[in-house]
């Protein structure tokens, strides 16, 4: 079998030829077929493993270890605190890639495709409004019962698909980039009275934004990793100036396993669980539009029973990332994008990147040092970061007819929807305690008004096939947009 794509005729009708018998037994094909076997399922050496996998670690990790940054600080946590977050939640990035590339035939879980998992930013905000008024164990426990939500739905997914059409999706995530941009100020802004930062923390913090914007103008590997290079520079600058703190890097286990119920048993508070499997719905809605995007970019066959296999890979992860002290996951997009960019297609690849979290995960040391960075440094990297999740969203919505005077109502109403809780922050203050609860995330109160909205304004107009996979999958791999400092 070729490892290579020109994009040819001849290759797309080999990719044709190809799925259309790996779909007779898909769970575990044997290496080396030849033309039988799957793109997915190609194999290089170690060295182009090792390479790869490093890569694709590389191009996800300032996306992984932002949302425990963010919820650390929405809790109080204290560095070392944050730590066992930061490594907690790279060591079940690594066993959920594992799971989602390699996939565990008889339990019929995992894609088998070349997909990066790791804790998504879709939650985030509802867990910061709940972390900052309930604490750690009401996250864990609204997550753990979204984690079990979300695996007894997966099966079902592809029918309540419909309900989720890029409009809806589209509105939702810029609601998430938009709500996180107060987060990425408060880390520049600090402590500092009167909301006005240290003319220190603002340089740091302007400086690293500029940084990773003319590091973005730089084409290949040094633009793809641009908020990696800001934080490290952004961090060596501060250290230079006096204003970065490495006492408790040091301090501390080398090496640990991850110690179960960590900040205590979960608590679970019925207006913060109801907030989360709202979100876990859009979390579904993003893992199945991921799963559906590589299959198009790698040439394979996805289908509605490989969707359902992916999704309650993820959900499983969800579920046990609470005991571990961590966060709900999803797949990486910008990962896609760097398989579409590499033409590595191969799933075992990005299954190295998850062997490589996996050691990252168990050695709490490198999360110390992450939590070490300074968070004027992290806020100038987070305004590109949380910027790049509105931009995406807004990139979705270009997917559907803007046109359309109901759709642009949909849109306009459902961003109100979500703005009201960032500028007003006491507005429901007056409604009993669960209402308030599950409105003061504008992302619950924009996905609510968007679904119910598409469903009262598009129900029986859109002729949606649900089954979208196996039509996305013959679709020729579209060219990617990198996120910036992806």
């Amino acid at each position: 079998m070729r490892h290579d794509n020109d994009g040819g005729g001849n290759d797309l009708r080999a990719q044709h030829d190809t799925t259309a018998t790996a779909t007779r037994d898909r769970s575990a094909p044997p290496p080396g077929q030849g033309a039988e076997e799957r793109p997915e399922d190609c194999r290089h050496t170690t060295g182009q493993y090792l390479i790869g996998g490093l890569q694709h670690l590389l191009t996800m990790y300032a996306g992984l270890i932002t949302p425990p940054l963010i919820i650390g600080t929405a809790a109080g946590l204290d560095g070392a605190q944050t730590a066992t977050l930061i490594a907690a939640t790279t060591l079940l990035a690594g066993i959920a890639t594992l799971l989602q590339t390699l996939g565990v035939r008889w339990l019929r879980l995992g894609s088998q495709l070349p997909i990066v998992v790791g804790a998504t930013f879709v939650p985030v905000g509802a867990m910061e409004a709940i972390a900052a008024g309930d604490g750690l164990p009401a996250v864990f426990g609204a997550s753990l019962a979204a984690g079990l939500f979300g695996l007894a739905i997966s099966p079902f997914f592809g029918s309540l698909a419909r309900f989720f059409p890029p409009i809806v999706t589209g509105t939702i995530v810029t609601v998430i980039g938009l709500s996180l941009f107060p987060v990425a100020l408060g880390w520049i802004v600090g402590d500092a009275p009167g909301g006005v930062p240290a003319t220190g923390d603002l340089l740091l913090g302007l400086g690293t934004l500029a940084l990773v914007l003319l590091l973005n103008r730089i084409p290949g590997v040094i633009g793809r990793f641009s908020i990696l290079i800001g934080l490290v520079t952004g961090t060596v600058v501060a250290a230079l100036t006096g204003r970065a703190d490495f006492s408790e890097v040091v301090p501390g286990p080398l090496f640990a396993l991850p110690e179960p119920f960590h900040f205590g048993l979960p608590s679970f508070q019925p207006a913060a669980i109801l907030t989360m499997c709202i979100v876990m719905l859009v979390v579904l809605t993003e893992g199945t539009a991921n799963i559906m995007g590589v299959g198009a970019v790698v040439g394979a066959r996805v289908d509605r029973r490989r969707i359902s296999e992916g999704l309650r890979a993820s959900a499983l992860a969800t579920t046990i990332a609470p005991l571990v002290n961590t966060f709900p996951v999803s797949s990486f997009a910008q990962n896609i994008g760097l398989v579409a960019m590499t033409r590595v297609r191969s799933r075992f690849v990005v299954a190295w990147a998850g062997g490589l979290l996996v050691l990252l995960g168990l050695f709490p040391v490198l999360g110390r040092l992450v939590a070490a960075v300074p968070m004027p440094v992290l806020g100038g990297a987070g305004l590109v970061l949380f910027g790049t999740v509105a931009a995406s969203g807004i990139k979705t919505l270009a997917e559907d007819d803007l046109t359309d005077q109901l759709n642009l109502v949909l849109v306009g109403a459902s961003l109100g929807a979500g703005m009201v809780p960032l500028l007003f922050p006491h507005f429901y203050e007056g409604l009993p305690d669960w209402a308030a609860t599950v409105l003061h995330s504008g992302i619950v109160g924009a996905s609510l008004v968007a679904i119910a909205l598409n469903i009262l304004f598009n129900a029986g107009r859109r002729g949606r096939n649900t089954d979208a996979g196996e039509h996305d999958a013959a679709r020729p791999p579209a060219e990617p947009h990198p996120e910036p400092g992806a």
